[in-house]
């Protein structure tokens, strides 16, 4: 059974917010190198939701500008915030990977700061897609 528009966004949606809860949880634990990665896949989500949203079946890709590139070439007002967020991309491979960084660990090098801002973004991401999701249905 194919899903609607409106039914695809809401799983995503759903997942971006269990990822909140995971990053929440994560930076609670002093665990900030996974709460900037998840900041990042939390905004990838939350933007898929609004692509899907507006009918696409397959959306490929998981940079974090690019994706709010596409959500601003629908009409959706997201000009101020696609500027904010566009630095989780930065998180997306170096908070996992010991060669994505010139020395050290992702786990010794990012901070309390780092994932406190990172999530943040991350809210204001799920905040912006759901206010939109939810107004629609």
């Amino acid at each position: 059974m194919r899903r609607t528009p409106d039914e695809e966004a809401l799983r995503w949606l759903r997942q971006s917010e269990a990822d909140l809860d995971a990053a929440k949880y994560n930076f609670e634990g002093n665990i900030y190198y996974l709460v900037c990665f998840l900041a990042q896949q939390i905004a990838e989500k939350a933007l898929k939701a609004l692509i899907y949203s507006q009918g696409e079946e397959i959306v490929i890709g998981h940079s974090v500008a690019m994706l709010a590139e596409r959500v601003r070439n629908y009409g959706i007002a997201i000009d101020n915030l696609a500027d904010e967020i566009s630095v989780l991309d930065g998180y997306y491979i170096p908070t996992r990977y010991p060669n994505g960084l010139p020395d050290g660990i992702p786990a010794q090098v990012y901070n309390k700061k780092s994932a406190e801002d990172a999530l943040q973004l991350a809210e204001k991401t799920v905040g912006f897609a759901k206010k939109l999701l939810l107004s629609n249905s």
